[in-house]
């Protein structure tokens, strides 16, 4: 998965990306430690006064990823060093630095505003992805065309119940993956779990932490438990391939022989300038087939052990983010090609004349009305609350 200004914005992956760099991951990790902090000292764990110092010292420190990146290799993680730096900038509140908790803690937190923040521009291009999906079921409501099963002629349908259908597929993607993001809670159990540090105020400054955060209870920690990171992964992999439907399709309409569809710029070649190709949908494509590699990824790596993860867990962190950089370049890369898609009715007319007969089938008008009917009674972006 490219990281980088090459690829990312050929892949739909740039804006997403944007949102995952190494700032945003200090950032979150600062933001964690000053709410751990803003929490404590409302419980009484840590003097009041050194949470603001806390507070003052996250936002002035300058910290080069680089340079965290190395002092993270003897530790595993870049919790323990930027630690250290934060309580050497904060004085004599420095002691209060961390209190309680241990370094996943910090990072799966961290993670959880990372993926949130990184959602929140996958959902609005799955959103604008579905509407132009809609807007084309509208529109060709009526348009005959020919079904197409096992690569042979059927029977006629409509224009507008297969872009009816791309609209329902992507539009239950999003509402999943909305329900999956928005319910990620916060992660604070301490050395071994068990909230033993703060005994008896841990369950109340887990849940301060969480409220500070903007995120939802954790219930209890959920250090080796990773059901929720399981379920994350799943919903995006189903998301992306609910991109690739469509985008598929597109690419197999536009080919030469049918001609039914083009995309509205579409990509030339260097050696052919004949071509058009519909590169929205082939990069929209290139993205989502990344992202079941890394579910299975994900998914394998559930099974962490006793109480803290030796590998499992590390192998999270950027295996979530490349699979939130592929679902992401594919909703992205697939709304540009909806958006400004291309219908060639008198094409379709001639795909149908070869086996079945030019009448519309207005049967299949009713799968475009109930799809547009059910957008209407539901109207939400689902976005991430």
């Amino acid at each position: 998965m490219s990281r980088g200004e090459l690829f990312d914005p050929l892949y739909g992956a740039d804006r997403v990306a944007a949102r995952l760099d190494d700032a945003a991951w200090i950032g979150s990790l600062l933001a964690v430690e000053v709410a751990l902090s803003d929490a404590a000292a409302a419980h009484g764990v840590i003097p009041a006064g050194h949470a603001g110092r806390i507070s003052a010292a996250a936002d002035g420190l300058d910290v080069d990823p680089a340079e965290l990146g190395r002092a993270a290799v003897e530790g595993g993680n870049p919790v323990i060093p930027l630690v250290r730096m934060l309580r050497a900038a904060a004085g004599e509140a420095g002691s209060s630095v961390h209190p309680g908790a241990t370094s996943q803690d910090i990072v799966d937190t961290a993670l959880v505003l990372l993926v949130r923040s990184a959602a929140e521009v996958v959902l609005d291009d799955l959103h604008g992805a579905a509407d132009a999906a809609a807007a084309l079921a509208a529109a060709h409501r009526d348009t005959p065309m020919i079904a197409r099963t096992l690569g042979q002629q059927a029977l006629p349908t409509t224009f507008g119940a297969v872009a009816a259908g791309w609209c329902a597929g992507l539009d239950r993607a999003r509402r999943r993956l909305a329900e999956v993001v928005a319910a990620l809670p916060a992660q604070f159990g301490g050395a071994a779990g068990t909230l033993a540090a703060l005994h008896p105020h841990g369950f109340a400054v887990a849940d301060d932490l969480a409220a500070r955060l903007g995120l939802a209870p954790q219930g209890i920690p959920w250090h080796t438990e990773r059901t929720r990171i399981g379920e994350l992964a799943a919903a995006l992999g189903v998301a992306a391939g609910a991109c690739a439907k469509p985008a598929t399709d597109v690419v197999l309409l536009s080919g030469t022989e049918l001609g039914e569809v083009g995309e509205s710029a579409p990509g030339d070649s260097s050696s052919m300038p004949h071509k058009r190709n519909p590169i929205a949908a082939v990069t929209a494509r290139a993205a989502a087939r990344r992202a079941p590699g890394l579910v299975a990824t994900l998914l394998a790596a559930m099974d962490h052990e006793h109480q803290r993860a030796a590998g499992p867990w590390h192998a999270e962190w950027e295996t979530l983010a490349d699979l939130l950089r592929a679902t992401g370049g594919a909703a992205a890369r697939l709304r540009v090609s909806l958006s400004g898609l291309r219908v060639h009715p008198e094409a379709m007319a001639r795909g149908l004349a070869l086996t079945s007969p030019a009448d519309v089938p207005h049967h299949a008008g009713d799968i475009v009305d109930r799809v547009l009917d059910g957008r209407s009674v539901n109207p939400s972006r689902n976005e991430v609350p």
